[in-house]
């Protein structure tokens, strides 16, 4: 709209003092002709804009046209500016939204804390992707949101266990982003149930409305159900002896989602050695991650596993030699 687009305008002048034609075209994603139509518009409105030309020249306010947010001290302009734009809000499409909020309040500082803004953000980012991040879009994560906004019954189609569809109505409560994933948590028949925004195949917004529980609390909703979900997780336990050279990088190999303990009071066979109890999510992922770890662990048990392991090994080594004619 335009009218967020003359007010991106005044705030970015005031925190940068003097901008060109080509650097507020670049940052409002509008052609320069476009900018040059805004700045007589806000000078129709009674904004002293002013344009300079020629080298060293730009757009900029009159000094004396500034509002200021007095009571701001350096450390809270800090702890602001630390923000970034977060992958999820970029996603549900209010990141722009994010950024000239900023703006405005970056805007309205008094002069002298504005160099805070350039010196935080060169010193702290905060990256709040996955290594493993997956591009895959959350595609019908806007429809679910307008339904959250209007309280409208949903009709959706999600993906289940075992390669299932299933169809369900359900009233959308809320959305919550967990490193960068979206969940929607909603009532149906009576008792809430949390569904990834990406496994949804099918969703309708029913004409159908529903009344909030006046005492329902997301953040509280979303922290009992974690805490459920963590203790109904399917855990396979595994001991191992973890060799010399794998002691401080067995975090890295087993990733941040798989949770280890080492065995203080259960030596190795060697003082190089130490035992460890892993928890995976199940057998054929701790098969998987101990046979990626090659001779640098030594199943202990359970001792099924452990057979199954060298079973696997003995086929990898028959598979090659045969490959190889030895």
């Amino acid at each position: 709209m335009r009218a967020d687009r003359l007010i991106s305008i005044v705030m970015l002048l005031q925190t940068h003092e003097k901008m060109t034609a080509a650097e507020l075209s670049k940052e409002l994603e509008v052609s320069q002709r476009t900018i040059y139509r805004d700045i007589i518009a806000l000078n129709v409105a009674g904004v002293p804009v002013f344009t300079d030309r020629g080298p060293g020249g730009g757009i900029a306010l009159v000094e004396s046209y500034r509002t200021t947010l007095t009571g701001m001290s350096e450390d809270e302009a800090k702890a602001l500016f630390m923000l970034s734009i977060p992958e999820a809000l970029v996603e549900l499409g209010v990141g722009q939204k994010l950024k000239n909020a900023l703006l405005k309040l970056a805007a309205a500082l008094p002069h002298d804390r504005r160099s805070v803004i350039t010196e935080t953000q060169q010193r702290i980012y905060l990256d709040s992707t996955a290594w493993d991040r997956s591009d895959e879009p959350a595609i019908h994560l806007g429809i679910i949101h307008r339904a959250v906004w209007q309280n409208k019954i949903l009709r959706l189609t999600y993906q289940g266990n075992f390669d299932t569809q299933i169809e369900i109505e359900i009233a959308p409560l809320g959305l919550v982003s967990k490193l960068n994933t979206w969940y929607l948590m909603g009532m149906t028949d009576g008792y809430i149930r949390v569904i990834r925004v990406k496994d949804i195949l099918e969703v309708i917004i029913l004409e159908q409305g529903f009344i909030r529980d006046e005492n329902f609390n997301l953040v509280t909703a979303w922290m009992d159900w974690c805490r459920e979900y963590q203790e109904r997780r399917p855990v396979y336990r595994v001991k191992i002896k973890v060799a010399a050279e794998l002691r401080n990088q067995l975090g890295m190999y087993l990733g941040e989602t798989v949770r280890y303990e080492i065995m203080e009071d259960e030596p190795g066979d060697e003082s190089t050695w130490m035992v460890v109890i892993i928890f995976f999510e199940n057998f054929f992922r701790a098969r998987e991650c101990i046979l990626s770890l090659g001779r640098a662990v030594e199943v202990l048990e359970p001792e099924a596993f452990k057979l199954s392991v060298i079973d696997f090994a003995k086929q990898i080594i028959d598979f090659y030699h045969v490959k190889s004619g030895i």
